[in-house]
């Protein structure tokens, strides 16, 4: 009696037919050689088969195609399933009835006698359930008609083998494909829109509308078509000065998402997981390397040419944005507070002693903030962190000329200093405890040096008096270049 190879597996019945389980390549190649006028026996040595399965394939209908699973159902491979005996009947029912839930039909096959569990009953209707397939449009823009906008993020080891999260704000023109990428420190709106603008800029100009995901910093709430009902309105706004119409992609959409999202993918597997950096300022040299040959030199794959072929024809169509990017400012609504400070983003910006208690706006740029409350309005240069009050001197003197009794100015003038920073609270708590009852004359100096040089030449001052270790106002006026006063209560403590 003949064994099986390896290669064969005995035929599975289902009911009295046998399942052939060889591959219809090598039950073709039996044929060819048996034919050909070989034995039984050189065949089944040559196709790694048994002579009785030689026997049995040359007495079959010539093999037609090579499709092993069709030619495995045609056959019915395996044990037929239990709920077979419903397939007409669910057939009829889902012609009539196609949107009926599963769970309804095996209600109704149940009461049709039906018997078995819901894992064949659910597979059968899978297989005759009528499938609808959504036809999808790709298309591509037209010259100066979108670009797409989108932040991204990415984990970039670099040489030394540390680790840095880098974020990104990338933007590319639909019709030419030339792309601007630059490194954020955050995805906030308005790192967003100030991006933008320097990108449209870098564009030389925007396009009809600018297409972007649906962020927070974008859409707020939108209705179930997708409409928008409620922008960001710092979005909102930016929009409006800028003058750029902007389309989000509709939500659960990834036909329209996709080629948002799909730019972000580009930028990682482009360009931060094939190069290898050594630090941050290496990333920006290659990155603005990378975008030189991206636009200028490589063709690209959607349309066989360097976006700088293309750029022309976009440009011809762009429109200028209605500002540029040092004159664009975000409007916020505040409040002077009552001691005349405004307070945004944790810093505090000082205005006249007549404002306080008014409502008013601060209009923030990048590198400087104007605040307008009432008839009163100041400017001044952009603070980052809690530490410090961004004052004009004549304000500052307002001020504690508006404050009462000689006390409460002697704690106004050494709050005035407090504020300057860590440096001063450390020298200004050194002098409160080395001098309890004489520290007034000290502030009156150090609050006088304020009001004359500013406060980064005295806070520079104040350090270097740290250093030396040597609290006196008398030294801080040296640093200053100062001449100190004569006085005692100038005496140096060591």
């Amino acid at each position: 009696m003949n064994t099986p190879t390896s290669q064969e597996v005995p035929p599975q019945r289902s009911g009295a037919r046998e399942v052939p389980v060889l591959p219809l390549l090598t039950r073709h190649a039996v044929q060819v050689l048996v034919r050909a006028g070989h034995t039984h026996a050189e065949v089944a040595a040559h196709t790694s088969t048994s002579e009785r399965t030689v026997r049995r394939i040359a007495g079959e209908a010539e093999v037609a195609h090579v499709d092993d699973a069709a030619e495995r159902a045609t056959r019915g491979l395996g044990r037929p399933s239990k709920a077979e005996p419903c397939r007409q009947a669910l057939e009829a029912l889902l012609a009539k009835e196609p949107e009926l839930m599963t769970l309804e039909l095996l209600r109704r096959m149940r009461l049709h006698g039906y018997t078995g569990s819901k894992s064949p009953f659910y597979a059968l209707v899978a297989e005759l359930r009528p499938k609808r397939v959504k036809v999808e449009c790709h298309f591509e823009g037209l010259a100066g008609e979108f670009s797409q906008h989108d932040f991204g993020q990415v984990d970039v080891r670099f040489v030394d083998d540390s680790v840095r999260r880098v974020q990104f704000f990338a933007s590319r023109l639909k019709f030419s494909r030339w792309a601007e990428v630059t490194i954020v420190e955050d995805q906030r709106a308005e790192t967003l829109v100030r991006t933008l603008l320097d990108h449209f800029v870098a564009f030389g100009g925007m396009p009809l509308c600018a297409v972007f995901d649906r962020p927070k910093t974008v859409a707020l709430e939108w209705q179930k078509d997708g409409k928008v009902t409620t922008w960001n309105p710092i979005f909102a706004a930016a929009a409006m000065d800028i003058g750029f119409a902007a389309e989000a992609c509709w939500p659960y959409q990834p036909q329209q998402k996709g080629a948002v999202e799909k730019l972000v993918g580009w930028v990682k597997s482009s360009f931060f997981k094939q190069r290898r950096f050594l630090d941050m300022t290496d990333l920006h040299r290659q990155l603005a390397e990378w975008l030189g040959e991206t636009n200028g030199t490589r063709p690209s794959r959607a349309t066989s040419v360097p976006p700088s072929a293309r750029i022309a024809e976009e440009r011809a169509r762009f429109r200028a944005p209605r500002t540029t990017p040092d004159q664009l400012a975000l409007r916020f609504p505040v409040s002077v507070g009552p001691t005349a400070e405004v307070v945004h983003d944790c810093h505090a910006y000082l205005m006249p002693p007549e404002a306080a208690g008014l409502p008013g706006t601060l209009y923030l740029y990048r590198d400087r903030v104007r605040i307008v409350a009432g008839r009163h309005e100041r400017s001044h240069r952009r603070g980052h962190g809690r530490e410090g009050v961004e004052a004009h001197a004549v304000d500052r003197a307002s001020r504690l000329a508006a404050v009462c009794g000689k006390r409460g100015k002697a704690y106004q003038k050494r709050q005035d200093l407090v504020r300057l920073g860590d440096a001063a609270v450390r020298f200004i708590s050194e002098l409160v405890h080395r001098r309890p009852r004489d520290w007034y004359g000290d502030v009156d100096r150090l609050h006088a040096l304020l009001q004359d040089v500013g406060p980064n030449p005295l806070v520079h001052a104040i350090r270097s008096a740290l250093d030396a270790n040597r609290f006196s106002t008398a030294h801080v006026a040296e640093c200053l270049g100062r001449r100190p006063p004569q006085t005692p209560l100038f005496q140096e403590f060591t």
